[in-house]
């Protein structure tokens, strides 16, 4: 098996992948000669990352209790409260 680093990813394992032949034509335009698999690592890490978000998102969901946090209750509440942090004074010498 042959290893090699494309874009800062360290390039592993070969596999094969069944794709519409119209997205490889994209991908090989948009990422140039030689650069498909770099580029499709890029692209599957970026969803991966965004599917593990997803997961703590929904494994997290409702463990703030309404009642300890009646800011956080409703959509509104929350935008109200990062407002009003984001107009708390936070500088070294009491500037916003």
């Amino acid at each position: 098996m042959r290893t090699g680093m494309c874009h800062g990813l360290r390039m592993g394992r070969r596999t094969n992948l069944i794709l519409p032949d119209e997205l490889v034509a994209e991908v090989d335009r948009i990422a140039g000669p030689r650069m498909r698999s770099a580029y499709v690592a890029e692209a599957v890490e970026a969803r991966v990352r965004r599917d593990r978000l997803k997961e703590v998102v929904q494994r997290t969901a409702g463990v703030l209790d309404p009642e300890a946090y009646p800011e956080w209750s409703s959509a509104a509440g929350v935008v109200d409260w990062v407002r009003e942090r984001r107009a708390e004074v936070t500088g070294p010498l009491g500037e916003p």
